[in-house]
Protein backbone atom coordinates (compact mmCIF):
# COMPACT_ATOMS: atom_id res chain seq x y z
CA UNK A 1 0.00 0.00 0.00
CA UNK A 2 1.43 3.35 -1.04
CA UNK A 3 2.31 5.73 1.76
CA UNK A 4 0.39 8.97 1.91
CA UNK A 5 2.12 12.24 2.76
CA UNK A 6 -0.88 14.53 2.37
CA UNK A 7 -0.65 15.95 5.89
CA UNK A 8 3.11 16.46 5.55
CA UNK A 9 2.57 18.20 2.20
CA UNK A 10 0.05 20.55 3.79
CA UNK A 11 2.46 21.31 6.62
CA UNK A 12 5.23 21.99 4.09
CA UNK A 13 3.00 24.41 2.17
CA UNK A 14 2.15 26.23 5.38
CA UNK A 15 5.81 26.39 6.46
CA UNK A 16 6.79 27.92 3.11
CA UNK A 17 4.67 30.96 3.96
CA UNK A 18 6.91 31.76 6.90
CA UNK A 19 10.26 30.02 6.40
CA UNK A 20 12.56 30.25 3.33
CA UNK A 21 11.89 27.02 1.46
CA UNK A 22 9.71 25.97 4.37
CA UNK A 23 12.76 24.78 6.32
CA UNK A 24 15.34 25.89 8.89
CA UNK A 25 18.12 23.80 7.30
CA UNK A 26 18.26 23.44 3.49
CA UNK A 27 18.69 19.67 3.09
CA UNK A 28 15.38 19.06 4.89
CA UNK A 29 13.55 20.34 1.82
CA UNK A 30 14.38 17.13 -0.12
CA UNK A 31 15.31 19.19 -3.21
CA UNK A 32 18.16 16.76 -4.00
CA UNK A 33 15.95 13.66 -3.93
CA UNK A 34 12.50 14.93 -4.89
CA UNK A 35 9.14 14.22 -3.37
CA UNK A 36 7.47 15.65 -0.31
CA UNK A 37 9.58 15.61 2.87
CA UNK A 38 7.81 13.83 5.74
CA UNK A 39 7.18 16.02 8.78
CA UNK A 40 8.47 14.15 11.82
CA UNK A 41 6.11 14.03 14.79
CA UNK A 42 7.55 11.39 17.08
CA UNK A 43 10.58 9.14 17.52
CA UNK A 44 11.17 6.05 19.61
CA UNK A 45 14.24 3.85 19.49
CA UNK A 46 15.26 3.32 15.86
CA UNK A 47 11.97 4.61 14.43
CA UNK A 48 10.33 7.87 13.38
CA UNK A 49 6.65 8.61 12.77
CA UNK A 50 5.46 11.37 10.45
CA UNK A 51 2.40 13.62 10.51
CA UNK A 52 0.52 11.13 8.31
CA UNK A 53 1.10 8.23 10.72
CA UNK A 54 3.76 6.50 8.62
CA UNK A 55 6.56 4.72 10.48
CA UNK A 56 10.18 4.80 9.25
CA UNK A 57 13.37 3.04 10.23
CA UNK A 58 15.71 5.97 10.85
CA UNK A 59 19.21 5.99 9.35
CA UNK A 60 20.07 9.65 9.80
CA UNK A 61 19.43 9.96 13.54
CA UNK A 62 19.03 13.74 13.60
CA UNK A 63 22.24 13.81 11.48
CA UNK A 64 24.23 11.90 14.08
CA UNK A 65 23.31 12.74 17.68
CA UNK A 66 20.85 9.91 18.34
CA UNK A 67 23.41 7.17 18.93
CA UNK A 68 21.22 5.67 21.68
CA UNK A 69 18.02 6.00 19.66
CA UNK A 70 15.11 8.40 19.97
CA UNK A 71 13.52 9.22 23.32
CA UNK A 72 16.10 7.16 25.22
CA UNK A 73 14.52 7.00 28.70
CA UNK A 74 17.52 8.10 30.82
CA UNK A 75 18.04 11.11 28.54
CA UNK A 76 14.35 12.05 28.58
CA UNK A 77 14.25 11.80 32.36
CA UNK A 78 17.43 13.90 32.73
CA UNK A 79 15.94 16.65 30.55
CA UNK A 80 12.66 16.52 32.45
CA UNK A 81 14.41 16.84 35.82
CA UNK A 82 16.59 19.71 34.63
CA UNK A 83 13.65 21.58 33.09
CA UNK A 84 11.78 21.42 36.38
CA UNK A 85 14.48 23.67 37.87
CA UNK A 86 14.36 26.15 34.92
CA UNK A 87 15.26 25.94 31.27
CA UNK A 88 18.00 28.57 31.50
CA UNK A 89 19.89 30.63 34.06
CA UNK A 90 22.55 32.59 32.18
CA UNK A 91 24.75 31.70 35.14
CA UNK A 92 27.17 28.88 35.82
CA UNK A 93 25.80 25.49 36.89
CA UNK A 94 27.53 22.40 38.35
CA UNK A 95 26.55 20.30 35.33
CA UNK A 96 28.91 22.25 33.06
CA UNK A 97 32.03 21.02 34.86
CA UNK A 98 30.49 17.54 35.22
CA UNK A 99 30.07 17.20 31.45
CA UNK A 100 33.45 18.84 30.77
CA UNK A 101 35.14 16.27 33.01
CA UNK A 102 33.51 13.43 31.06
CA UNK A 103 34.76 14.94 27.80
CA UNK A 104 38.34 15.18 29.08
CA UNK A 105 38.17 11.54 30.19
CA UNK A 106 37.12 10.55 26.67
CA UNK A 107 39.62 12.81 24.87
CA UNK A 108 43.06 13.01 26.52
CA UNK A 109 44.07 15.75 24.03
CA UNK A 110 41.47 18.06 25.61
CA UNK A 111 42.74 19.61 28.85
CA UNK A 112 40.20 22.43 28.86
CA UNK A 113 37.13 23.18 26.77
CA UNK A 114 34.31 25.64 26.30
CA UNK A 115 30.71 24.77 25.57
CA UNK A 116 28.82 26.56 22.79
CA UNK A 117 25.53 25.89 21.00
CA UNK A 118 26.44 24.62 17.53
CA UNK A 119 29.25 23.05 15.55
CA UNK A 120 29.46 26.21 13.46
CA UNK A 121 30.13 28.28 16.56
CA UNK A 122 32.68 25.79 17.87
CA UNK A 123 34.68 25.61 14.63
CA UNK A 124 34.61 29.38 14.18
CA UNK A 125 35.84 29.89 17.75
CA UNK A 126 38.59 27.27 17.45
CA UNK A 127 39.93 29.04 14.35
CA UNK A 128 39.91 32.40 16.14
CA UNK A 129 41.85 30.82 18.98
CA UNK A 130 44.37 29.26 16.58
CA UNK A 131 44.95 32.59 14.87
CA UNK A 132 45.51 34.30 18.21
CA UNK A 133 47.87 31.58 19.44
CA UNK A 134 50.00 31.53 16.27
CA UNK A 135 49.70 35.16 15.20
CA UNK A 136 48.89 33.95 11.66
CA UNK A 137 45.91 34.55 9.35
CA UNK A 138 45.59 31.68 6.85
CA UNK A 139 43.73 28.47 7.52
CA UNK A 140 43.69 25.18 5.61
CA UNK A 141 40.52 23.15 5.12
CA UNK A 142 39.70 20.35 2.69
CA UNK A 143 37.40 20.21 -0.30
CA UNK A 144 34.08 18.64 0.61
CA UNK A 145 34.58 19.07 4.35
CA UNK A 146 31.88 21.11 6.08
CA UNK A 147 32.64 22.88 9.34
CA UNK A 148 29.54 25.03 9.64
CA UNK A 149 28.39 28.12 7.83
CA UNK A 150 30.87 30.72 9.09
CA UNK A 151 32.05 32.91 6.21
CA UNK A 152 35.61 31.64 5.99
CA UNK A 153 34.53 27.99 6.04
CA UNK A 154 32.09 28.04 3.12
CA UNK A 155 34.91 27.54 0.63
CA UNK A 156 34.53 24.28 -1.33
CA UNK A 157 32.41 22.97 1.52
CA UNK A 158 30.49 19.71 1.60
CA UNK A 159 27.13 18.94 3.21
CA UNK A 160 24.30 21.12 1.93
CA UNK A 161 26.67 23.17 -0.20
CA UNK A 162 27.64 20.00 -2.10
CA UNK A 163 24.04 18.82 -2.15
CA UNK A 164 22.91 21.94 -3.98
CA UNK A 165 25.99 22.15 -6.19
CA UNK A 166 27.08 25.54 -4.84
CA UNK A 167 30.75 26.57 -5.07
CA UNK A 168 30.44 28.48 -1.81
CA UNK A 169 27.84 30.98 -0.72
CA UNK A 170 26.66 34.37 -1.78
CA UNK A 171 27.38 37.00 0.83
CA UNK A 172 30.90 35.78 1.62
CA UNK A 173 33.39 38.57 0.83
CA UNK A 174 36.38 37.62 -1.29
CA UNK A 175 38.58 39.27 1.31
CA UNK A 176 37.42 36.71 3.88
CA UNK A 177 37.61 33.69 1.57
CA UNK A 178 41.12 34.76 0.58
CA UNK A 179 42.52 33.49 3.87
CA UNK A 180 41.06 29.98 3.46
CA UNK A 181 43.11 27.46 1.49
CA UNK A 182 40.95 24.53 0.32
CA UNK A 183 42.98 21.42 -0.52
CA UNK A 184 42.01 17.93 -1.73
CA UNK A 185 41.44 15.47 1.11
CA UNK A 186 43.88 12.54 1.46
CA UNK A 187 46.58 14.37 -0.54
CA UNK A 188 49.67 14.84 1.65
CA UNK A 189 51.67 16.48 -1.14
CA UNK A 190 49.06 19.23 -1.50
CA UNK A 191 49.46 20.02 2.19
CA UNK A 192 53.24 20.07 1.90
CA UNK A 193 53.04 22.47 -1.04
CA UNK A 194 50.61 24.81 0.79
CA UNK A 195 52.82 24.91 3.87
CA UNK A 196 55.81 25.70 1.69
CA UNK A 197 54.00 28.42 -0.29
CA UNK A 198 52.64 30.05 2.88
CA UNK A 199 55.45 29.41 5.30
CA UNK A 200 54.84 31.10 8.67
CA UNK A 201 51.41 32.30 7.48
CA UNK A 202 49.13 29.33 8.23
CA UNK A 203 47.49 29.28 11.66
CA UNK A 204 45.79 25.91 11.51
CA UNK A 205 44.74 22.91 9.51
CA UNK A 206 41.09 22.03 10.12
CA UNK A 207 39.99 18.53 9.13
CA UNK A 208 37.25 15.99 9.67
CA UNK A 209 39.40 12.95 10.56
CA UNK A 210 36.70 10.82 8.95
CA UNK A 211 34.69 12.99 6.59
CA UNK A 212 30.92 12.89 6.88
CA UNK A 213 29.90 15.89 4.84
CA UNK A 214 30.67 14.66 1.33
CA UNK A 215 29.39 11.31 2.39
CA UNK A 216 31.56 9.10 4.59
CA UNK A 217 35.18 9.21 3.42
CA UNK A 218 37.96 7.60 5.42
CA UNK A 219 41.52 8.89 5.77
CA UNK A 220 44.12 7.03 3.76
CA UNK A 221 46.63 5.01 5.74
CA UNK A 222 49.13 7.39 7.32
CA UNK A 223 47.26 10.55 6.26
CA UNK A 224 46.30 11.84 9.70
CA UNK A 225 49.76 10.97 11.00
CA UNK A 226 51.26 13.02 8.17
CA UNK A 227 49.07 16.01 9.05
CA UNK A 228 50.23 15.74 12.65
CA UNK A 229 53.89 15.56 11.65
CA UNK A 230 53.71 18.45 9.18
CA UNK A 231 51.82 20.77 11.51
CA UNK A 232 54.26 20.15 14.34
CA UNK A 233 57.19 20.84 12.02
CA UNK A 234 55.70 24.15 10.83
CA UNK A 235 54.24 25.47 14.08
CA UNK A 236 50.69 25.08 12.73
CA UNK A 237 47.83 23.97 14.98
CA UNK A 238 45.99 20.80 13.97
CA UNK A 239 42.24 20.95 14.61
CA UNK A 240 40.09 17.84 14.40
CA UNK A 241 36.44 18.49 13.66
CA UNK A 242 34.89 15.57 15.52
CA UNK A 243 31.34 16.91 15.48
CA UNK A 244 30.27 13.68 13.74
CA UNK A 245 32.96 11.23 14.83
CA UNK A 246 33.20 12.24 18.47
CA UNK A 247 31.73 9.52 20.74
CA UNK A 248 30.55 7.67 17.61
CA UNK A 249 33.53 5.82 16.15
CA UNK A 250 34.58 5.12 19.74
CA UNK A 251 33.97 6.82 23.06
CA UNK A 252 37.14 8.80 22.36
CA UNK A 253 36.18 9.46 18.76
CA UNK A 254 38.52 9.24 15.78
CA UNK A 255 41.44 10.18 18.02
CA UNK A 256 41.03 6.92 19.89
CA UNK A 257 40.64 4.89 16.70
CA UNK A 258 43.58 6.39 14.78
CA UNK A 259 45.87 7.27 17.68
CA UNK A 260 46.50 10.85 16.52
CA UNK A 261 46.18 13.75 18.97
CA UNK A 262 45.32 17.20 17.56
CA UNK A 263 45.98 20.52 19.28
CA UNK A 264 42.30 21.47 19.30
CA UNK A 265 39.11 19.45 18.89
CA UNK A 266 35.62 20.52 17.85
CA UNK A 267 32.72 18.45 19.23
CA UNK A 268 28.94 18.49 18.84
CA UNK A 269 25.93 16.29 18.03
CA UNK A 270 26.23 13.30 20.44
CA UNK A 271 27.81 15.63 23.00
CA UNK A 272 24.41 17.23 23.66
CA UNK A 273 22.33 14.08 23.55
CA UNK A 274 20.14 15.55 20.82
CA UNK A 275 19.93 19.08 22.24
CA UNK A 276 21.82 22.08 20.78
CA UNK A 277 25.30 21.76 22.23
CA UNK A 278 28.87 21.80 20.97
CA UNK A 279 32.32 22.48 22.35
CA UNK A 280 35.89 23.24 21.39
CA UNK A 281 38.87 22.32 23.51
CA UNK A 282 42.50 21.38 23.62
CA UNK A 283 45.77 22.13 25.34
CA UNK A 284 45.57 24.32 28.43
CA UNK A 285 47.98 26.98 27.18
CA UNK A 286 45.87 27.49 24.05
CA UNK A 287 42.48 27.45 25.78
CA UNK A 288 43.63 29.90 28.46
CA UNK A 289 43.84 32.59 25.77
CA UNK A 290 40.03 32.77 25.99
CA UNK A 291 38.39 35.57 27.95
CA UNK A 292 38.19 36.09 30.89
CA UNK A 293 41.76 34.75 31.18
CA UNK A 294 43.09 35.98 27.85
CA UNK A 295 42.51 38.36 24.93
CA UNK A 296 40.37 36.08 22.71
CA UNK A 297 36.73 37.02 23.16
CA UNK A 298 33.96 34.45 22.86
CA UNK A 299 30.63 34.41 24.67
CA UNK A 300 27.14 32.90 24.49
CA UNK A 301 24.05 33.53 26.59
CA UNK A 302 22.81 29.94 26.26
CA UNK A 303 26.23 28.24 26.29
CA UNK A 304 26.21 25.46 28.87
CA UNK A 305 22.41 25.44 28.88
CA UNK A 306 21.22 23.20 31.74
CA UNK A 307 18.96 21.07 29.54
CA UNK A 308 21.76 20.37 27.07
CA UNK A 309 24.18 19.61 29.89
CA UNK A 310 21.71 17.16 31.42
CA UNK A 311 21.07 15.39 28.11
CA UNK A 312 24.78 15.25 27.36
CA UNK A 313 25.64 13.88 30.79
CA UNK A 314 23.01 11.15 30.52
CA UNK A 315 24.17 10.19 27.02
CA UNK A 316 27.91 10.16 27.67
CA UNK A 317 27.53 8.43 31.03
CA UNK A 318 25.58 5.61 29.37
CA UNK A 319 28.09 5.34 26.52
CA UNK A 320 31.04 5.26 28.91
CA UNK A 321 29.43 2.71 31.20
CA UNK A 322 28.40 0.39 28.35
CA UNK A 323 31.16 1.14 25.84
CA UNK A 324 32.37 -2.47 25.79
CA UNK A 325 29.00 -3.67 24.50
CA UNK A 326 27.60 -0.70 22.56
CA UNK A 327 30.48 -0.05 20.17
CA UNK A 328 31.02 -3.70 19.12
CA UNK A 329 27.26 -3.98 18.55
CA UNK A 330 27.25 -0.85 16.39
CA UNK A 331 30.20 -2.24 14.43
CA UNK A 332 28.50 -5.58 13.77
CA UNK A 333 25.15 -4.15 12.71
CA UNK A 334 26.64 -1.38 10.57
CA UNK A 335 28.88 -3.88 8.76
CA UNK A 336 25.89 -6.15 8.17
CA UNK A 337 23.63 -3.47 6.70
CA UNK A 338 26.35 -1.87 4.56
CA UNK A 339 27.59 -5.19 3.18
CA UNK A 340 24.06 -6.51 2.69
CA UNK A 341 22.82 -3.54 0.67
CA UNK A 342 26.06 -3.46 -1.34
CA UNK A 343 25.60 -7.12 -2.23
CA UNK A 344 22.03 -6.48 -3.37
CA UNK A 345 23.25 -3.67 -5.64
CA UNK A 346 25.86 -5.95 -7.17
CA UNK A 347 23.22 -8.62 -7.81
CA UNK A 348 21.10 -6.03 -9.59
CA UNK A 349 24.04 -4.83 -11.71
CA UNK A 350 24.15 -1.40 -10.06
CA UNK A 351 27.47 0.39 -9.51
CA UNK A 352 27.79 1.05 -5.78
CA UNK A 353 30.78 1.89 -3.60
CA UNK A 354 30.33 1.68 0.17
CA UNK A 355 32.45 3.57 2.70
CA UNK A 356 32.07 2.90 6.41
CA UNK A 357 33.76 3.92 9.64
CA UNK A 358 32.10 2.29 12.63
CA UNK A 359 28.42 3.18 12.60
CA UNK A 360 28.64 5.98 10.00
CA UNK A 361 28.53 5.08 6.32
CA UNK A 362 27.55 6.06 2.78
CA UNK A 363 26.50 4.13 -0.30
CA UNK A 364 27.95 6.07 -3.25
CA UNK A 365 26.33 5.36 -6.61
CA UNK A 366 29.60 5.08 -8.48
CA UNK A 367 31.87 2.23 -9.46
CA UNK A 368 34.96 4.20 -8.43
CA UNK A 369 36.61 4.14 -4.99
CA UNK A 370 35.69 7.29 -3.07
CA UNK A 371 38.65 8.91 -1.31
CA UNK A 372 38.03 12.65 -1.77
CA UNK A 373 35.47 15.15 -3.03
CA UNK A 374 36.42 14.68 -6.69
CA UNK A 375 35.74 10.93 -6.53
CA UNK A 376 32.59 11.43 -4.44
CA UNK A 377 31.35 13.77 -7.17
CA UNK A 378 31.38 10.91 -9.70
CA UNK A 379 28.31 9.50 -7.93
CA UNK A 380 25.11 9.32 -9.95
CA UNK A 381 22.89 11.61 -7.89
CA UNK A 382 19.82 10.85 -10.01
CA UNK A 383 20.16 7.15 -9.22
CA UNK A 384 20.64 7.97 -5.55
CA UNK A 385 17.48 10.10 -5.61
CA UNK A 386 15.46 7.21 -7.05
CA UNK A 387 16.92 4.86 -4.46
CA UNK A 388 16.11 7.30 -1.66
CA UNK A 389 12.48 7.65 -2.77
CA UNK A 390 12.07 3.87 -3.10
CA UNK A 391 13.55 3.24 0.33
CA UNK A 392 11.34 5.91 1.89
CA UNK A 393 8.32 4.28 0.27
CA UNK A 394 9.42 1.03 1.93
CA UNK A 395 9.73 2.65 5.34
CA UNK A 396 13.50 3.34 5.37
CA UNK A 397 14.46 6.99 5.93
CA UNK A 398 17.98 7.67 4.64
CA UNK A 399 19.76 11.06 4.57
CA UNK A 400 18.19 12.99 1.65
CA UNK A 401 21.51 13.68 -0.06
CA UNK A 402 24.21 11.58 -1.69
CA UNK A 403 26.71 13.76 0.16
CA UNK A 404 25.58 13.11 3.74
CA UNK A 405 26.63 10.20 5.93
CA UNK A 406 24.09 7.75 7.31
CA UNK A 407 24.13 6.65 10.95
CA UNK A 408 23.08 3.57 12.85
CA UNK A 409 22.04 3.65 16.52
CA UNK A 410 22.27 1.27 19.45
CA UNK A 411 18.49 0.89 19.16
CA UNK A 412 18.76 -0.82 15.75
CA UNK A 413 18.51 -4.61 15.67
CA UNK A 414 19.46 -7.35 13.26
CA UNK A 415 15.78 -7.57 12.31
CA UNK A 416 15.99 -3.89 11.29
CA UNK A 417 19.08 -4.66 9.23
CA UNK A 418 17.29 -7.52 7.48
CA UNK A 419 14.32 -5.24 6.75
CA UNK A 420 16.66 -2.64 5.27
CA UNK A 421 18.39 -5.15 3.01
CA UNK A 422 15.01 -6.46 1.87
CA UNK A 423 13.82 -2.92 1.08
CA UNK A 424 17.04 -2.25 -0.88
CA UNK A 425 16.55 -5.46 -2.87
CA UNK A 426 13.09 -4.27 -3.88
CA UNK A 427 14.34 -0.76 -4.63
CA UNK A 428 17.17 -1.99 -6.87
CA UNK A 429 14.83 -4.18 -8.88
CA UNK A 430 12.07 -1.60 -9.26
Amino acid sequence: MRRTLSRSAALQARAEKYLPGGVDSPVRAFRAVGGNPPFAIRGEGAFLWDADGNRYLDYFGSWGPMILGHAFPPVVEAIRAAAANSTSFGASTPAEADLAELVTLAFPSIEKLRFVNSGTEAAMSAIRLARAYTGRKYIVKFEGCYHGHADGLLVKAGSGVATFGLPGSAGVPEEVAHFTLALPFNDVQAVEMALEAHRDEIACILVEPVVGNMGCVLPAEGYLEALRRLTQQEGVLLIFDEVMTGFRLAFGGAQEVYGVRPDLTVLGKILGGGLPCAAFGGRKEIMDLLAPLGPVYQAGTLSGNPLAMAAGLATLTHLRTHRDSIYPQLERLAAAVVDGVTAEAASAGIHLTANRAGSMFTWFFTGEPVKDFASASTSNTSTFARFHRAMLENGIWLPPSQFEAAFLSAAHTMADVDATISAAREAFRA
